[in-house]
C-alpha cells in the first residue's frame, strides 16, 4: 500500500511539473500599437487668398466654412484660427472634415488643423495657411503680417557677432513697397534698422549675453500697413 501511494505521489508531481512547464513556455503576442493620425490636407479657405464665400452675419462678422481632406487614423480635428491683427486664437473641435466658424470681416487670418485619435495621444498638424476674410467691397487690402522665419522664437545663438533676420511677406494686391525692421534689447523693440527696404532679410550686429527682440512693419502702395509678431532670441 505504501508502495502504491509513493508511485501516485511521483506521478502527480510530474504531472504538475509538466503543467507548469507548459504555462511558462507559452507566450502572448501583444496587440499592435495603434497607428498615429495623419496630417490633414487643407482645402478652403485657400492659402494667401481673399475669402469672399462666407455667410454675412453682421456688418463686422461672417461665418466661413473651413474644409480639409479627411485624414487616416483620425477620430476628430481641432481647427486653430488666428486673427493676425490682434493674435486672438479660436480652437474649434470637429468630428468631420468641415466646420463653419464665425470670424471678423476685413481681417487677415491664419489657420491649421490638428488630427486626433482616441487610440493614441499622438497628433498630427497640417500646414498653416493665411487668408483674408473679405468685408464690404474695398479697393485695397492691407498686407498680411509677415512670417518671421529666422532666428526662430526663443532661439539660442552661440559664437556670433552678426545675425541675419529673415521673414516672408505677402499681400493680396501684390503691392508691398517695403519693410521696416525694429530691433532692440527691450520689448517691444522701437529702434528701426535703417529706412524701409524691399528685401526680406537684413543683417545686424549682436553681442553675447543679450536677449534681442524684433518685429517687421509692412507697407503697401496704398499706404496700408501691418505689424508682425515680436520674436526674441538670445546670443551666448
Amino acid at each position: 500500500m505504501k508502495k502504491l501511494s509513493l508511485i501516485f505521489i511521483v506521478v502527480l508531481f510530474f504531472n504538475c511539473s509538466g503543467s507548469d512547464s507548459d504555462d511558462d513556455g507559452g507566450s502572448i503576442t501583444p496587440p499592435p500599437a495603434p497607428e498615429p493620425p495623419v496630417a490633414a490636407l487643407l482645402t478652403f479657405p485657400d492659402n494667401n487668398q481673399e475669402c469672399n464665400q462666407g455667410t454675412s452675419l453682421s456688418t463686422t462678422q461672417s461665418a466661413v466654412t473651413f474644409t480639409w481632406e479627411a485624414s487616416s487614423n483620425t477620430d476628430s480635428y481641432d481647427i486653430i484660427v488666428k486673427n493676425l491683427n490682434n493674435n486672438a486664437i479660436q480652437s474649434i473641435n470637429s468630428n468631420t472634415n468641415t466646420k463653419s466658424i464665425t470670424i471678423q470681416k476685413a481681417t487677415p487670418y491664419s489657420w491649421y488643423v490638428v488630427s486626433k485619435s482616441t487610440s493614441t495621444t499622438e497628433t498630427a498638424q497640417s500646414a498653416t495657411w493665411n487668408f483674408y476674410n473679405a468685408g464690404d467691397a474695398v479697393s485695397s487690402h492691407a498686407p498680411f503680417p509677415v512670417t518671421l522665419d529666422a532666428p526662430t522664437m526663443g532661439a539660442n545663438l552661440e559664437g556670433i557677432t552678426t545675425v541675419s533676420l529673415e521673414w516672408t511677406g505677402s499681400d493680396l494686391d501684390d503691392d508691398i513697397t517695403g519693410y521696416v525692421i525694429y530691433f532692440d534689447t527691450s520689448s517691444p523693440p522701437t529702434t528701426p534698422l535703417g529706412d524701409s527696404q524691399t528685401e526680406s532679410t537684413i543683417n545686424t550686429g549682436v553681442a553675447a549675453g543679450n536677449i534681442y527682440y524684433w518685429r517687421v512693419i509692412t507697407t503697401d502702395a496704398e499706404g496700408n500697413n501691418s505689424e508682425s509678431e515680436i520674436f526674441e532670441f538670445r546670443v551666448d
